[in-house]
């Protein structure tokens, strides 16, 4: 009888053991291994929905099977807003360009490349005159509907 409890309890504490190791505790007793646990689960559960948003948005822009990244960075005055695509798309630039132009975003600096391939990189400011604060989801979600709607156009 002795025994068995003793060999359960082997048992337990090598499982609490592997788990105090797969979770990168540094907890002592079962009770703080265990919180650790349930903490590093909770990460793991904003990981996964993390991705599961970054996915919706990348089938979001991808309507025409037209592979595109954009992506969206807040800067001290502005954003920094890069847009790639592996494919050539003639007139996306000046849809962008519209849709900045909408939300009264200055374009600050630029480079462009629509050879091969369409790369924008620019440094948007927001226009000083206008009272209202936007960010960069914001602008992201706009430049996502300018690809949008340019590539129904096309």
């Amino acid at each position: 009888m002795v025994s068995r409890e003793h060999k359960r309890a082997k048992v337990l504490h090598e499982k609490l053991q592997l788990l105090r190791s797969i979770t990168n505790s540094h907890a002592l007793n079962e009770t703080s291994i265990i919180v650790d646990a349930s903490k590093y689960i909770e990460e793991l559960k904003k990981k996964v929905e993390r991705l599961n948003q970054d996915v919706a948005d990348a089938q979001t822009s991808d309507k025409n099977s037209l592979p595109m990244q954009v992506t969206v960075e807040t800067l001290k005055k502005g954003f920094l807003i890069n847009v790639f695509s592996a494919k050539s798309c003639p007139g996306l630039l000046v849809s962008i360009l519209e849709a900045f132009e909408e939300l009264n975003l200055n374009v600050l600096e630029a480079r462009v490349s629509c050879t091969d391939s369409f790369r924008l990189k620019a440094v948007g400011g927001e226009n000083e005159e206008e009272g209202e604060a936007i960010d960069a989801k914001v602008v992201k979600q706009v430049v996502l509907e300018a690809i949008k709607h340019w590539s129904e156009k096309d």
